[in-house]
């Protein structure tokens, strides 16, 4: 085989097997949709579950809605109540000065996480109604494919 058939060859592998590079987040309540972006294009789609009230800003803790507008992914977690899980970065300076102004608490602990741990329904069947407290579940299979596709620091913008 010519050197010139090879680099052909390496060139199209490497090149096909390239990932896209999730620059953003987007969630989209009102569908029940999360859209993983490269430079403007979905390059994947997830089905969401949300809280129980979930239109919507979030206004204080307990009022299970999931906060809207734009935050960053920070952190994974591996060990909590869910399967994986990965920290937004809400509330911000905003949304702890508006629930500072109202006299409540904006709460907090809001995440893109799979199901619960020890959770014997199908996936399929939780995912179709809105169960959380105002976090964003996806199933588990999806969790880990989002935590490899998605690098913490990526912004999420979340609307209605």
């Amino acid at each position: 085989m010519s050197v010139k058939w090879l680099s052909l060859i390496l060139c199209c592998t490497f090149v096909s097997g390239a990932q896209a590079a999730v620059d953003l987040v987007k969630v989209d309540k009102s569908k029940r949709r999360m859209y993983l972006m490269d430079k403007g294009e979905v390059v994947k789609e997830y089905r969401i579950a949300l809280g129980a009230n979930p239109k919507g800003h979030k206004q204080e803790e307990g009022d299970n809605r999931t906060p809207e507008g734009d935050y960053t992914l920070d952190y994974v977690i591996n060990d909590s109540a869910f399967y994986r899980s990965v920290h937004i970065s809400y509330p911000d300076a905003i949304d702890r000065l508006e629930a500072h102004r109202r006299g409540v608490s904006p709460g907090g602990a809001i995440k893109i996480h799979g199901l619960k741990n020890g959770e014997t329904q199908a996936p399929q069947f939780i995912q179709s109604f809105d169960w959380t407290n105002g976090c964003i579940a996806i199933t588990n299979e999806e969790m880990d494919e989002f935590i490899r596709l998605v690098k913490m620091g990526t912004p999420i913008t979340i609307e209605w």
